[in-house]
């Protein structure tokens, strides 16, 4: 039987929140303060993190507010004609900073920081480790699709990058569109060519997968478009690593501590698609993604990310799923990027559906 589009778009965001919960735990500890407290095998099930069990990091709530701005920028495209999707994703990413407690350069109205539904949720209203890059560029952002101004490569692009697949494979865009739309948006905070190439090549995968590629598939059509790149050397390298090591006889946790730590992109996104091209199931992976010296959050969501829109929602254990924070959200706002296509939203003011979804997505 076909696997149903829509597990596969709620699998790749609830898998990446799941894998970014199992991680929170764990992610300022070294491997061995992982297993002096959770035993020789590491971490396998979710720990107290921010005050309870499943609880989400800044990559998850980064995450909703890309899909957030996605919907918002197609929104603005069916009713005024003209749009902007990293203008668009920059002001949901303005919209996470005030979750956080921080304001940007800009003097933007109370009305446009409050509006919409996601802003709605009390519980993103939570600081989470935030990355400091992340926080840096955006109060530094004077106008809405603005470059970041650093010279970054950190993981804090590529890890909130997912939606930019799921919406790309929804409105039928190519993969050098969809490579690039990733692109921009981890350009917003991270200004080095890799903390952006990365993006691409997750964003292509991504809609590679939930189109139904192999895991090996969906890694050569995104090397493809990535090794044109100029800049492409430090991530091309590391993925081609990570494909060697999935082929070759090395044991997983060495290989992964091979690929590096996960603080830098090239390195949280190699060994994120180590651990996917690997995964046997669903739970071996994340545990396997999570369990590292590094940042074991980020690489818990990629993985995750990965995974779901692979296998899709069913594949993600239920004892993982259940305590999930924000899970009824991020499964909502994942059958929202794969349904937007068929809203019927009109420049004429005519589509049924332009009342709710203009006021849970505006785009003015």
């Amino acid at each position: 039987m076909t696997l149903e589009m829509t597990s596969r778009f709620r699998g790749c965001l609830l898998g990446g929140a799941v894998g970014d919960a199992l991680g929170a735990a764990v992610e300022f500890l070294s491997h061995e303060e992982i297993q002096a407290r959770f035993g020789s095998d590491g971490i396998a099930d979710y720990a107290p993190a921010y005050g309870g069990l499943g609880r989400i990091t800044d990559d998850t709530q980064m995450t909703l507010f890309t899909a957030e701005g996605l919907l918002r920028s197609h929104v603005r495209g069916c009713l005024r004609g003209i749009t902007t999707q990293s203008g668009l994703v920059s002001s949901a990413y303005e919209r996470w900073l005030y979750t956080q407690g921080e304001r940007s350069r800009q003097e933007t109205e109370q009305e446009w920081l409050d509006s919409g539904w996601l802003i709605k949720q009390r519980e993103l209203h939570s600081r989470r480790a935030p990355g400091m890059t992340c926080l840096s560029a955006l109060k530094q952002m004077r106008a809405y699709g603005d470059k970041a101004q650093n010279d970054s490569k950190g993981c804090g692009g590529v890890m909130r990058v997912a939606p930019v697949g799921l919406f790309a494979h929804a409105m039928g865009a190519s993969h050098e569109m969809c490579f690039a739309l990733g692109e921009e948006v981890c350009a917003l905070t991270h200004g080095h060519v890799t903390g952006q190439l990365t993006g691409g090549v997750l964003a292509v995968m991504i809609q590679c997968l939930v189109a139904g590629d192999s895991m090996a598939q969906a890694l050569a059509h995104a090397l493809c478009i990535l090794e044109r790149k100029p800049g492409c050397d430090d991530t091309l390298q590391a993925l081609e690593q990570a494909r060697a090591l999935a082929e070759s006889e090395t044991s997983p946790p060495a290989a992964v501590v091979l690929l590096g730590l996960g603080w830098i992109a090239e390195e949280a996104l190699a060994m994120s698609v180590y651990c996917a091209l690997t995964a046997r199931d669903f739970r071996s992976a994340i545990q396997l993604a999570v369990n590292h010296d590094g940042d074991s959050d980020s690489t818990g969501a990629i993985t995750g990310n990965l995974l779901g829109a692979q296998w899709g929602e069913e594949a993600i254990p239920s004892d993982w799923l259940a305590p999930l924070e924000l899970r009824d959200v991020i499964g909502e706002i994942a059958k929202d990027l794969h349904d937007c296509p068929r809203w019927e939203l009109y420049t004429d003011g005519g589509g049924k559906d332009e009342r709710w979804v203009w006021e849970k997505y505006p785009g003015y």
